[in-house]
């Protein structure tokens, strides 16, 4: 196959001819027409689509997949929610089941996002009131259910450390969120081996001149922090702030079961979260994940200042090197053909699965 198109290889936005199967073969330097052909995006944090909510099971997962590929997600983890284990073994099954088979039409499933459940009772945000201590049995269940990639804990809860070098040990990124820590649990964890921090700025103590909290050890000690880019959660300067102290800093949806639907009431694990415009919120008025896919991120960024390259890392080189992964996020021969492809004004017009073509416009 073959496209043509402004081409973000590694060397830049170059014009010319791409051509792959699933993988990647070459490109040729040409006169292209003036559309842009980008890396597919990877979400690291993503919930639900569509109606669905991973903690539901493999049908579930497999309908927000199709749904986040038709908006430029070409991979993605799958993500839980705080909640009792049978539920999150569940979902855990569930999820392995796609990572293990994809089937036309989904983005690729890497494996699992554990957000909990060993997170703090006085930090859950939107998360369902099941957070826990770490206990052996539990993770050793879980992390033989599926492929679990990330895992957000708390580093304050009594053993939460000793929790940090296992999943490091078993390659499995510790991620700092849903804490009431403050700055010296942060640093803890971080030279036990946590990896980066969940949803930055929030459900995380603040940064104050006397306690700078855990967001002050982010920003002064972390190489890689997941951001929800929706305008939302946190205000553009906020986003500026992170990407400047943190480089590593990507982009994730943290989409839930609304994203893709009207207004309404849908699931978030055991709650039913409501959607109203673009935010989706709790009975009390606490955010509950966001609608937002990552071609509207795209666009976020580079409204907030972003070239379309940077913008471009953060939803694609910049998750791919934080899951280490060495076969996507960038267009060069090899790598797998995870590819979008965007008008002038950054609206998709198509998008490729290692090689497979997903129409936008099908529907999901």
């Amino acid at each position: 196959m073959e496209l043509w198109g402004q081409v973000l290889t590694p060397e830049g936005l170059r014009s010319g001819k791409l051509v792959f199967d699933s993988r990647i073969e070459g490109f040729t330097p040409g006169k292209a027409p003036e559309r842009f052909v980008l890396p597919g995006f990877i979400d690291l944090h993503v919930h639900g689509g569509a109606g669905a909510d991973a903690m539901e099971g493999e049908a579930a997962v497999r309908r927000l997949a199709r749904f986040h590929a038709r908006h430029g997600t070409t991979a993605l983890l799958a993500t839980t929610v705080t909640a009792p284990h049978d539920d999150l073994k569940k979902a855990l099954i569930g999820i392995e089941a796609v990572r293990l088979d994809r089937a036309p039409g989904e983005a690729r499933v890497l494996g699992a996002h554990l957000e909990g459940p060993w997170i703090s009772p006085d930090r859950l945000g939107a998360q369902p009131p099941y957070a826990r201590p770490p206990e052996q049995g539990e993770v050793e269940c879980l992390l033989e259910a599926a492929r679990v990639r990330v895992v957000t804990l708390a580093p304050e809860l009594e053993g939460a450390l000793d929790l940090v070098r296992l999943l490091a040990s078993r390659d499995v990124r510790p991620q700092i969120g849903h804490t009431a820590g403050g700055f010296e649990d942060a640093r803890a964890a971080l030279e036990a081996g946590a990896t980066g921090f969940t949803h930055f700025y929030n459900a995380m103590t603040g940064l104050h001149h006397r306690a700078p909290g855990v967001v002050g050890a982010g920003l002064l000690l972390a190489r890689f922090a997941e951001l929800i880019a929706d305008g939302l959660h946190v205000a553009p300067e906020a986003a500026r702030l992170l990407f400047k102290n943190v480089p590593g800093s990507y982009v994730v949806t943290d989409a839930v079961a609304a994203a893709g639907m009207p207004d309404g009431r849908y699931p978030l694990g055991r709650y039913r979260v409501e959607k109203r415009a673009d935010g989706v919120y709790l009975e009390d008025g606490t955010l509950a994940g966001s609608t937002l896919t990552m071609d509207r991120a795209l666009l976020n960024l580079v409204s907030w200042g972003d070239s379309l390259e940077e913008a471009s890392a953060r939803l694609s080189k910049l998750p791919a090197a934080y899951l280490g992964l060495t076969d996507r996020g960038a267009i060069a021969p090899g790598k797998f053909a995870d590819l979008v492809v965007l008008s002038q004004d950054l609206e998709i017009e198509e998008v490729y699965v290692e090689g497979e073509r997903i129409d936008p416009q099908d529907a999901a």
